[in-house]
């Protein structure tokens, strides 16, 4: 795979679409496709990347909707304790960003 298909476009409207590499950029992809992706999109998502690489960047990123995080956990087999933005945050940890 050399670009991105066309019908992903929407998916990436704050970058310059032909700039991104699906090889080096894999983890940007797919984090828009869980999160924004239609039938097609996540379709096209499954049949060009390994469930291993699709789990990994569901369980590494913060920035998911509560409802799709929870949806790809269950679809992918991944236990909430490992989705990284189902994980409630400490108090303590907190603190650290706003210490009053």
């Amino acid at each position: 795979m050399k670009e991105l298909p066309k019908f992903l476009k929407s998916y990436f409207w704050d970058t310059e679409f032909k700039g991104i590499d699906p090889k080096e950029n894999k983890t940007y992809i797919l984090k828009r496709i869980l999160n924004y992706g239609d039938e097609i999109a996540v379709n096209w998502m499954l049949n060009n990347f390994k469930k291993a690489e699709i789990k990994k960047a569901l369980s590494n990123f913060r920035g998911y909707s509560q409802k799709s995080a929870n949806y790809w956990g269950l679809v992918l087999g991944v236990p909430r304790k490992e989705v990284s933005c189902l994980k409630k945050r400490s108090l303590r940890e907190l603190r650290t960003f706003w210490p009053h």
